[in-house]
């Protein structure tokens, strides 16, 4: 294969890489507009979805192996296409994050509504700006981008711990809506989850960029 030809194949990659992260940010966004609206149908369309962005996932990884394979890439190409495989197994999960929520939203809709102290909107929002700004970064290859979402999943940690402080206590003061309590819990675990994925994806996009191993948020060489 002639480097030209490789390094197509790398743009390629990306592009599909992509066009994965619209689908799997497609499939959140959705999640929670069930959840704001409460609309079965739109659970339907996240719950329809998820084949979808499996198939791309394993496209994806095999198209990545199939580099690693022909090309034997060194040095930064290496890294890329390390990070793609990541970067695809992240987004393969957040789009399992929506459909999680989505079933929880079902799970709601015949239950008696109750309004609850929290502001899982705010939540969403936040997780939803860390996997905008990751894939950002990664557009972009721009490491200081992506080490502001290292900082900004701190803050998502710290409002889902105080979602499930209100909520442990609304479980108390009104245990028959225990139940509408507990899927909002495990709808803010699971948006605690997609801040989580953004996080590795930013990490990753370091590793590409810098050859930094920054998990855990530690910075040392590779």
């Amino acid at each position: 294969m002639t480097r030209t030809r490789f390094h197509q194949n790398l743009d390629d990659l990306k592009e599909k890489l992509l066009v994965m992260a619209g689908m799997a940010e497609q499939a959140i966004q959705r999640a929670m507009e069930a959840y704001r609206v409460g609309d079965l149908s739109i659970c339907d369309l996240v719950v329809r979805s998820e084949p979808a962005i499996n198939r791309m996932e394993r496209d994806i990884d095999q198209r990545a192996l199939d580099l690693l394979a022909m090309e034997q890439p060194m040095a930064i190409d290496l890294r890329f296409i390390l990070a793609v495989i990541k970067i695809n197994a992240d987004l393969e999960r957040v789009g399992d994050q929506a459909v999680n929520i989505a079933e929880r939203v079902r799970d709601m809709h015949n239950l008696p509504p109750v309004e609850l102290p929290v502001d899982i909107p705010r939540l969403a929002t936040m997780a939803a700006t860390m996997v905008r700004h990751a894939l950002q970064a990664f557009i972009d290859a721009d490491p200081a981008m992506a080490e502001k979402v290292l900082l900004m999943d701190d803050e998502v940690d710290e409002m889902n711990r105080a979602v499930y402080g209100a909520l442990a206590r609304s479980i108390e003061t009104m245990p028959q809506h225990s139940q509408s309590a507990l899927n909002v819990l495990l709808i803010a675990r699971n948006l605690e989850r997609v801040g989580d994925h953004a996080t590795n994806i930013a990490e990753d996009v370091i590793f590409w960029v810098r050859g930094a191993d920054v998990r855990h948020h530690l910075h040392t060489a590779s």
